[in-house]
């Protein structure tokens, strides 16, 4: 079983193709990109962290027929556009604000994690070494070599494992913060 993280699908946002309108011409097609980006990575006994904003302005009916088409066992960090007709979707847990969590690496090592929709300039754990994922932000902010968007916008759309997430903050520049931590100045 493989562990992915993914934020800020907005299935069924039309407002979404505004910052996605090279990529997708409709809504159907960019619910069905998305889709297909998730099942091409995720397989059924995987399982999938979704860092908020599943969907947004999408019927009831929409949200259920998507979420039963992609594969793994799926868990919800709240995002601010996940109303009920997204918290009441079978998700593994009930859905949380954040979580912490520790998930292994193709190694077999693991690593802290702490899980939100929102980008923090501190975290719980981050002083013992704990990563931060997060959403929100559409690719936006930079990576750190602690803190890194998992949202579809900073992946092609597509879930992201914890090795990739790992390659990409080690080769992140630190951020003032993290100069003044170690000493690098």
């Amino acid at each position: 079983m493989a562990i992915f993280f993914t934020a800020d699908t907005h299935f069924g946002d039309p407002h979404i193709l505004r910052h996605r309108r090279a990529r997708y011409d409709s809504v159907a097609a960019h619910d069905a990109a998305l889709v297909a980006a998730w099942n091409a990575v995720v397989g059924p006994d995987d399982a999938v962290w979704h860092l908020g904003d599943f969907a947004a302005g999408a019927s009831r009916e929409h949200c259920a027929a998507l979420f039963a088409q992609l594969n793994g066992t799926k868990r919800l960090i709240r995002g601010n556009h996940d109303s009920n007709r997204v918290l009441d979707l079978h998700w593994a847990d009930p859905p949380v604000d954040s979580a912490r969590i520790s998930a292994p690496d193709s190694q077999g090592r693991e690593h802290r994690l702490f899980l939100s929709h929102y980008a923090h300039r501190a975290w719980p754990g981050l002083w013992r070494e704990t990563r931060h994922l997060y959403g929100h932000s559409h690719g936006w902010l930079p990576d750190t070599s602690r803190s890194c968007d998992v949202g579809v916008d900073a992946w092609d759309d597509t879930p992201v494992g914890l090795d990739a997430i790992l390659a990409r903050q080690d080769a992140a520049e630190l951020v003032p913060e993290e100069i003044a931590r170690h000493g690098l100045r």
